[in-house]
């Protein structure tokens, strides 16, 4: 999976499972619990940065994000953050020495703290300069203590093969990361491609040029799109897709929401960051996928003490037959919850397709 997607998001919202957890499931179905964990902390496959957002990536992309952590160093990301390290540059120094002489340590494990509500995002200045030691690649995440990142000098943590393998340039960089996100979208506009890693289109515009003159993109035309497309060259168009998923609202298939209208005509917004009262379909609201259409929505939360699956609202896309999209949708709800080890699906009242599903689920 990691081959083909190339990264995924990491995520605090815990209402159903923490949602980089749920991306194998999507695409594989039921996988061992903790894997992802021991791909990343203990066999040291993958590795935390800013790949899209807060991501984990294969080791071996470590070196593609060192022209990141430069950019970062020079202050060009993150501008609020490299302030403070610039204005603290002597704290900051003595926080890096202290992960350095005592060994891995969260945030909270910090001599010298100092005061929350001092910094950005209201963190303490002792996150602040982790943060920032973090993105500029002089730590990196050792494991996480319930959520928390743990912090430790990358030298302990990324094998040194990949520390001592060259460092591309910044336009090397980007036309790799670039090809990546090819790969992983088969087909995108250059914007798609760009916001894939987060790179900005001046510099996204120049390295896709290149990569078509290489013959590693092709240029393409979408039905309905007003934009230019590209195509990755190794990309199928199989006969039928025999697809069914529930996707985390953070998964790659639909971060990018423009993206997702198009190729799904869905609009789809995550609602946990809007007023209830202004909520439409619920508060973790995760898009079902089915063939290749985007056919319905459903409002999930793991109610874990009841050993139950909640599903709080359940709506059916326009166009679309509640009861072919029912039966599908109850078979992977049941696999979700076997999967988080829940007992029971339990469906509520809300939403246009919640009476069909409940019927299903009997």
């Amino acid at each position: 999976m990691f081959n083909r997607v190339r990264l995924i998001q990491i995520d605090s919202v815990n209402v159903l499972v923490r949602s980089h957890y749920l991306p194998a499931f999507s695409r594989l179905g039921v996988y061992p619990a903790g894997l992802l964990d021991r791909m990343a902390y203990g066999r040291r496959e993958l590795f935390e940065y800013w790949g899209h957002e807060a991501s984990l990536m294969p080791m071996e992309l470590f070196p593609l994000m060192r022209p990141r952590m430069e950019r970062a160093k020079r202050g060009e990301l993150w501008r609020s953050i490299a302030r403070f390290a610039r204005e603290n540059a002597a704290y900051v120094e003595s926080v890096y020495e202290e992960v350095r002489a005592r060994g891995p340590m969260p945030a909270s494990g910090l001599s010298e703290m100092g005061i929350r509500g001092q910094g950005w995002w209201d963190w303490a200045p002792g996150k602040l300069a982790l943060e920032w030691l973090f993105w500029t690649g002089r730590l990196t995440t050792t494991r996480r203590s319930n959520f928390e990142r743990v912090y430790d000098v990358v030298e302990r943590v990324i094998p040194a093969e990949i520390l001592r393998a060259p460092v591309a340039t910044e336009e090397e960089a980007d036309r790799e990361l670039l090809a990546m996100s090819a790969l992983a979208l088969g087909v995108a506009t250059a914007k798609d491609l760009a916001d894939y890693f987060r790179i900005k289109m001046p510099a996204a515009k120049p390295r896709i040029a290149e990569l078509v003159d290489e013959r590693r993109l092709l240029p393409a035309r979408v039905e309905g799109w007003e934009q230019p497309a590209f195509l990755d060259p190794t990309a199928k168009v199989p006969r039928h897709v025999d697809a069914r998923a529930l996707v985390s609202p953070f998964d790659s298939l639909v971060w990018e929401r423009a993206r997702m209208q198009r190729l799904f005509d869905f609009h789809y917004r995550i609602e946990i960051y809007t007023p209830s009262h202004k909520r439409v379909h619920g508060y973790y609201v995760v898009p079902f996928l089915l063939g290749d259409t985007l056919v319905g929505r459903v409002d999930l939360k793991a109610d874990r003490k009841a050993g139950t699956l909640l599903v709080h609202a359940a709506h059916v896309e326009q166009h679309q037959d509640a009861r072919a999209v029912a039966g599908p949708l109850a078979e992977e709800l049941r696999l979700l919850g076997e999967w988080l080890g829940l007992e029971r699906v339990r469906a509520g009242a809300r939403g246009n397709l919640a009476r069909t599903l409940r019927s299903a689920l009997r």
